[in-house]
């Protein structure tokens, strides 16, 4: 019965040291440069006496480009179009079969989702009505040709947007671009 009335007590005052505890004050902190870390922003006005202005990170230089980027050599206007209609694919014809199924894999990821896995404009989204408006490849009134494919993605059109961020390289583009032909070659037979 003694310990009844022990364990009692002791329960009683860490019950009260519990409730009169405030939660919206931190408690101790052992090391508290871990937990309260001094974040810089990129570009604001922090004066550290790094860089010029106090920002954390200069700007490139004007007309620099990103080491192993060209930037794509016609304009996203209706005139550079019609300049990348003519454009052929730089990729090599001895490797058509790896191009294609690599092209291949990367339409089922990144464009079958709204064009359909063979072309059609009938993909899921299409289907669930979740966009409108994708035509078929073989529809005579969009002329498409690689070069113009290619234009498309790296830019995109009406409401498909760009996907140049999404493929990795140059490579991968004009990978999917000459799949895209095969699927309206497939189409139009």
């Amino acid at each position: 019965m003694k310990h009844l009335g022990k364990i009692s007590v002791v329960l009683v005052l860490v019950l009260s040291l519990a409730a009169c505890a405030d939660k919206n004050s931190p408690n101790y902190q052992y090391m508290p440069n871990m937990y309260e870390p001094v974040g810089y922003e990129t570009y604001q006005g922090v004066d550290n006496g790094l860089f010029p202005n106090g920002t954390e990170a200069m700007l490139p230089a004007e007309n620099t480009i990103a080491r192993g980027y060209m930037p794509y050599k016609f304009e996203n206007t209706p005139e550079g179009k019609d300049l990348a209609r003519v454009e052929p694919s730089p990729l090599d014809s001895l490797q058509m079969e790896s191009n294609l199924s690599k092209g291949k894999e990367l339409y089922d990821i990144y464009c079958a989702i709204c064009h359909g896995p063979k072309g059609k404009g009938q993909g899921t989204l299409v289907k669930r009505e979740k966009i409108l408006g994708v035509p078929s490849y073989d529809d005579v009134a969009r002329n498409i040709t690689v070069g113009s494919t290619y234009h498309t993605i790296y830019y995109g059109l009406n409401s498909m947007g760009s996907y140049a961020a999404q493929l990795a390289n140059e490579e991968e583009m004009w990978q999917v671009s000459e799949y895209v032909m095969k699927l309206k070659e497939d189409l139009t037979k």
